[in-house]
């Protein structure tokens, strides 16, 4: 069972988005404020849910910053009713998965939360190689692991599923939209310009990757 740490100041919105998702077979634990939530990143959770906006000192920015400290890969989710661009960027900035603006369809806020556990903890394999080498990098499929010389590389769930959608796929071309749906699904409601994001903080991670911008279209892995 996937356990879930739900973080919102708003109670009856936190009370029925835990009765959502305590539905779908989730176990949940939820927390009003920042300085609450941060006693626990370090738990056993699957995946955080996080409002930016809470009580008290202590932000979503706070507490995914936090989060990745000790967890890199941690799938997070976040949710705000501030400004939806600053708000966007910032999560990706700090290694956010997803942002759900508010106010949102708790229906498909909990299909995100399904769709980002489902990617992050499926097993990946390729065929009769459980770990590929390439342009220096060992790439470990079942561990979601990557590293360099031996060093761990911190990439986030969704970094992640961008390398593994471009190893899937070498030399192919790929535009903006096909990379959305590949990589966030295709119930995403969205500005493609998390593509480009994504793609310039995994760059940042891996120089050596060798990600060809086809302008005015979008990329391809070149071997």
């Amino acid at each position: 069972m996937y356990k879930i740490a739900l973080v919102e100041d708003e109670k009856e919105l936190q009370e029925l988005v835990k009765k959502y998702l305590i539905k779908e077979g989730y176990e949940v634990e939820s927390f009003t404020t920042g300085e609450e939530a941060i006693e626990h990143a370090g738990d056993d959770f699957h995946l955080w849910l996080l409002d930016i906006m809470l009580p008290g000192v202590i932000s979503g920015y706070d507490l995914i910053k936090k989060i990745r400290e000790l967890d890199p890969r941690k799938p997070v989710i976040f949710t705000s009713a501030r400004d939806q661009d600053i708000d966007r960027v910032m999560g990706l900035e700090l290694g956010s998965d997803d942002y759900v603006p508010k106010p949102y369809s708790i229906r498909e806020l909990v299909l995100r939360v399904k769709n980002l556990l489902l990617r992050s903890y499926s097993q990946e394999t390729t065929a009769k190689k459980n770990v590929e080498d390439f342009n220096g990098y060992q790439i470990d499929f079942d561990k979601r692991i990557v590293t360099e010389n031996g060093k761990n590389i911190n990439l986030t769930s969704k970094e992640y599923d961008l390398l593994l959608f471009l190893l899937k796929n070498k030399s192919k071309a790929f535009s903006r939209d096909q990379i959305l749906d590949s990589v966030w699904g295709s119930n995403y409601f969205g500005s493609d310009r998390v593509v480009d994001d994504l793609m310039r903080r995994l760059r940042q991670k891996m120089p050596n990757l060798s990600v060809e911008t086809i302008y005015g279209f979008g990329y391809r892995l070149t071997l």
